[in-house]
């Protein structure tokens, strides 16, 4: 039965069903196929994170694999992926399964821990803590209609892919909206709730990420052709830091959060 659900799935993540149902996934999956780079670095982490060890998936493995597809692969592509629009839960469920949440998302428990259990490792981890700050930088929330400043949008998406792969790891919470969070709660937070909120409202309150997220499907599909024009090196702009966000490298993510946290809870 595994191996079955493990096909099926693989044939969900790397198949190419037709689109003529207006499935922009498929388009994004098609798309990214097409491309000989795009389609070795999702074939790497779909047999990472669909492979089986002794202590169920290889997390660690499958998360490397992860963070390769969207530091190496075309943006534009990897962004389809990531965020392709969808009208329907067909296509909403195949954009959740984009990157088997089962293994680089939830678990290894079947309850989601505090937020406060990830954020600590992220905050002693190499990998994790520039991505996060990143993120929290180029996402912040701006006076604008959308809360999100236009140049500010592709930074911000950029940053939030950065965090696929992490500790921190988001992904959408199910298949009829366009929300998204990573595998935690706050009910068992203690004293440090606040903490805990304020961490996790940067995805479930952020008004520029969701605007960003938002412009990013009314630019469908023209994005794609964005492939044929790259940009500079994909995995560079991925970490890419800007002067303020050094400044605050030696400071605890705790403590900056309140900071970064609060205009998006506005």
């Amino acid at each position: 039965m595994v191996c079955c659900l493990g096909l099926v799935l693989l044939l969900l993540l790397l198949g190419s069903v037709s689109s003529a149902g207006g499935n922009r996934c498929v388009d994004a999956a098609e798309a990214c196929t097409a491309d000989a780079q795009c389609q070795r670095l999702r074939s790497e982490y779909v047999a990472q994170c669909l492979s089986r060890a002794a202590q169920g998936c290889p997390r660690a493995r499958c998360r490397r694999a992860l963070r390769r597809f969207f530091a190496r692969g075309p943006p534009a592509l990897t962004h389809a992926l990531l965020f392709c629009p969808c009208a329907g839960s067909a296509c909403a469920e195949r954009r959740r399964q984009t990157f088997v949440p089962s293994c680089a998302f939830s678990g290894p428990g079947p309850a989601p821990p505090s937020c406060l259990e990830p954020l600590n490792f992220c905050e002693r981890s190499r990998v994790c803590r520039p991505r996060l700050l990143a993120f929290q930088a180029s996402c912040t929330p701006a006076p604008s209609a959308d809360g999100c400043l236009r140049d500010q949008r592709a930074r911000c998406l950029r940053a939030y892919a950065g965090l696929v792969g992490t500790a921190v790891t988001p992904n959408y919470v199910d298949n009829v909206s366009a929300r998204v969070a990573p595998w935690c709660d706050c009910g068992a937070s203690g004293n440090r709730r606040e903490d805990c909120e304020a961490f996790r409202g940067l995805f479930t309150r952020n008004r520029c990420l969701d605007g960003a997220i938002q412009a990013f499907a009314r630019g469908w599909p023209p994005v794609l052709l964005d492939q044929l024009n790259p940009q500079g090196d994909p995995e560079h702009s991925l970490l890419q830091v800007s002067s303020a966000v050094r400044a605050l490298e030696g400071r605890s993510l705790l403590s900056i959060l309140p900071v970064l946290a609060l205009p998006a809870l506005l």
